[in-house]
């Protein structure tokens, strides 16, 4: 087994935001193919499969994928992590399913939020019991202030779209699917990040990543059209199918991350990446409606702030000098 390097904060923080731009791109992609087929399981195996497709040619071209590819089967044989972690791609299948069947009901800004929820007060948790690879990382009350900061500077950050979402009693229920998706994404990049240590790169978890996933999808895919039916036909439009490609990004770099950062602050920065990435698309490719206020602004960077409160030690009380009781 060849570890993966553990990268200093100062290289790995700033790749963790280019992992995070990546969501929002795909939660835009999977929303409108979710609606444009009337399918939101279709969409998310669409999203998948192409991702499994390039993930398929990568490992097939560069010799490190190959060689991690060839220790994933040993890797479960001799239980050198618990075998059920090869299906964190459920994990990854359920997050887009989420996407792709309630950004079109709750909007975009309603799902970050409860993504957001979930995954930091998970991340927490996760880091404390020691599940990731970089072992166990204490709650102090800075990570907590971080973490608390930063679901608050998101919340302000997407309040101006909350009215999109429509009355309470419509979004109540669809919106317990994104927080349960961003609890478990903790869980998913402690899992991924484990394997990618023992397949010594993390292209091999992101390929098992699509396949699990994929798997999963396809299952529940054709339960679907047994019980319903197909939906619309496919779209014509080429960027319906960049969805999974983005997924390839954020995957696998959370999986190399998550052993130098930790799995709270990895995912604490996916999620400022996530932000900053929104507000691009919004000012670049902006959704019918769309208006970039103060407050989108201002959360964002506030977000930022929160991130790296959370990278910064509790201070500790000096203690006073023990004397042995002699003058």
């Amino acid at each position: 087994m060849s570890p993966a390097p553990v990268l200093p904060a100062a290289l790995g923080l700033p790749l963790a935001l280019v992992a995070g731009l990546a969501i929002p791109v795909q939660g835009r992609i999977n929303g409108a193919l979710g609606t444009a087929l009337d399918d939101g399981i279709a969409a998310a195996l669409i999203s998948f499969g192409t991702g499994l497709v390039v993930m398929i040619v990568l490992t097939l071209a560069l010799p490190s994928a190959r060689a991690g590819a060839l220790q994933i089967i040993p890797s479960v044989r001799e239980r050198r992590f618990p075998p059920f972690y090869i299906a964190a791609g459920a994990i990854g299948a359920f997050f887009v399913f989420s996407q792709s069947l309630t950004i079109g009901i709750i909007g975009v800004a309603l799902f970050t939020v409860a993504t957001v929820m979930g995954q930091s007060l998970s991340g927490l948790l996760v880091d404390r019991a020691g599940i990731g690879p970089g072992g166990r990382r204490a709650a102090t009350p800075m990570r907590m202030i971080g973490v608390v900061l930063t679901v608050l500077s998101v919340i302000w950050a997407v309040s101006p779209r909350f009215g999109a979402a429509g009355d309470v009693s419509a979004w109540l229920i669809p919106v317990l699917l994104p927080v349960l998706a961003g609890v478990l994404m903790s869980f998913q990049q402690a899992m991924n990040g484990t394997a990618a240590l023992h397949y010594g790169t993390p292209l091999a978890a992101t390929l098992m990543n699509f396949i699990a996933g994929t798997v999963v999808l396809l299952a529940a895919w054709l339960i679907r059209v047994a019980v319903a039916g197909f939906g619309n036909p496919l779209p014509t439009e080429w960027w319906y199918y960049l969805g999974g490609p983005m997924g390839c990004i954020f995957i696998a770099l959370g999986a190399l991350l998550v052993r130098s950062l930790g799995v709270l602050l990895t995912g604490l920065c996916m999620i400022g990446g996530q932000l900053v990435g929104s507000l691009l698309l919004d000012l670049v490719v902006p959704a019918p409606g769309t208006i970039v206020v103060f407050a989108t602004v201002a959360g964002t960077l506030l977000t930022l702030v929160a991130i790296i409160l959370t990278t910064l030690p509790w201070p500790r009380r000096a203690r006073a000098p023990q004397t042995d009781g002699r003058g």
